[in-house]
């Protein structure tokens, strides 16, 4: 039986989600694996790189799910969750401060205004940075500026976790825009060093205080943003010392402000913004 279902389409920085109230009526039984495939697609459906449920929590004010557009499911995802916030405060539901439950643990988001709009300020937590914790097979400790084969090439690659695995490589003699992302994106995400597949980034260090990301997401393909990808990128900056603990991360549909803060977690500030309404007829 065909039921009309009400969504938000929304965006940070250009990547977007298709918003689904689960507060309102029950989502978690129906098959969230086909749904996101189907309601994600850009010529036959919606279109969008993942859908997020709004749902009910006992540990936190809310729960976040994000189901990519290929059908997994994220642990968590940095762009979904400022969109999960806006959500929330544009219905009533949130006013400067909310904690949301996800699969990589409960974060907590404040909301203040910026010059133009919203900001959404994210307390990712901390960086997962043991190969064993991320994961990553054949690596020990660190995987800091280490050299992964890639079909007989190798790539110098620093990995980190932030709830998900990513796979970070700095470029020195080339832009990131000369970066092949769709050939090579695919190769690395599936790499048998990364059991649960990894998100990838490549990295052009513009300065001490900025960087120019693109990335392949693990589930979705390229993106015109990431925001766990954005603080993977500066941790990893971090760690190889190319850039300081406060950097602002360019990526193809805007800007992330990221701050690997003194206590250990890493938090990140960025936009998000609500596109249309709408019901689809499932």
């Amino acid at each position: 039986m065909s039921k009309n279902l009400e969504f938000v389409k929304s965006h940070g920085i250009g990547n977007d989600f298709i918003i689904l109230d689960g507060l309102r009526e029950p989502l978690e039984d129906m098959n969230l694996s086909g749904l996101a495939v189907r309601l994600c697609e850009r010529h036959f459906g919606i279109g969008a790189d993942g859908i997020v449920l709004v749902l009910p929590s006992s540990q936190a004010d809310y729960r976040m799910r994000i189901i990519n557009s290929d059908g997994s499911e994220a642990e968590m995802c940095g762009n979904g969750i400022r969109c999960f916030a806006r959500y929330l405060v544009s219905r009533g539901l949130a006013d400067d401060m909310v904690s949301i439950e996800t699969l990589a643990g409960i974060k907590t988001v404040e909301i203040s205004q910026g010059k133009d709009d919203l900001l959404f300020t994210v307390n990712m937590g901390k960086p997962a940075l043991e190969a064993a914790e991320i994961p990553v097979s054949g690596y020990v400790g660190k995987v800091i500026s280490q050299s992964l084969d890639v079909h007989g090439t190798a790539y110098d690659i620093t990995c980190v976790s932030m709830g998900n695995p990513h796979c970070v490589i700095f470029v020195e003699d080339k832009s990131v825009d000369d970066i092949a992302l769709s050939e090579i994106g695919p190769k690395i995400e599936m790499h048998s060093a990364f059991p649960r597949k990894t998100n990838v980034e490549f990295a052009e260090i513009l300065n001490r205080n900025e960087i120019k990301v693109r990335v392949w997401e693990r589930g979705a393909g390229i993106t015109l943003a990431c925001g766990t990808g954005a603080c993977a990128s500066v941790v990893a900056g971090v760690l190889n010392g190319l850039v300081e603990n406060q950097a602002e991360v360019h990526l193809p549909g805007g800007d992330l402000y990221i701050d690997w803060h003194g206590d250990g977690n890493v938090y990140m500030t960025g936009p998000a913004k609500e596109v249309f309404v709408g019901k689809i007829t499932i």
